[in-house]
């Protein structure tokens, strides 16, 4: 259960760093780049999560 809540997660995650990049490079970098890399940040979290909770 928990390996489908956290491959939910890092794909939501995923989808909203390429919204994020998206915005900015629309904006001509005029928007804070912290779009793009919070929500990076919370990818590799869960990707981690799930990458472990896989291996038990």
């Amino acid at each position: 259960m928990k390996t489908k809540v956290f491959l939910t997660l890092f794909i939501v995650f995923v989808v909203l760093t390429f919204a994020g990049a998206g915005y900015v490079f629309l904006n001509g970098g005029t928007a804070n780049a912290g779009y793009a890399c919070v929500p990076m940040l919370f990818a590799l979290l869960f990707a981690g999560a799930y990458r472990s909770s896989k291996k038990k």
